[in-house]
């Protein structure tokens, strides 16, 4: 009896179909994880202007309306186009270079409950939710 010496055309083709499969479907899974991750960064610099209006909330019992206002100032991170306090303290942190077909913007808006401040995230932009940083869905 002769002994097989490798693999016949079909099984390989079987594996580069499998494989063709897996790699449809990983891909539009990682370009998603990818912009989410850019659009993260954006919201951990948005973080420092958080904590200028929550400083200044604290001292002068009143949310700050703009950047100077805060004490903050922003410079620009590969992802993050601006990052900007408004009205009655509320953020807007809004990306850029993070490969999405439309640019997000986050609005980061302050309450205060029981002595704290927390934060509500709401989202313009970003067509695929799978794109958007969990806290604001």
């Amino acid at each position: 009896m002769k002994k097989q010496q490798g693999f016949t055309l079909i099984e390989l083709m079987i594996v580069i179909a499998i494989l063709g499969i897996l790699i449809a479907i990983a891909l539009p899974a990682y370009q998603d994880y990818s912009v989410r991750t850019k659009n993260t960064e954006c919201l951990n610099v948005a973080a420092a202007a958080k904590l200028a209006v929550a400083d200044t909330y604290q001292s002068d019992r009143a949310f700050p309306t703009d950047n100077t206002a805060a004490g903050y100032s922003f410079s620009a991170s590969s992802y993050c186009a601006s990052v900007d306090v408004g009205a009655a303290g509320a953020i807007t942190a809004v990306t850029s270079n993070t490969g999405a077909t439309t640019v997000a913007s986050f609005t980061l808006t302050p309450a205060t409950a029981a002595g704290r401040i927390e934060w509500d995230c709401a989202h313009t932009g970003g067509d695929n939710p799978a794109q958007i940083p969990n806290e604001c869905r």
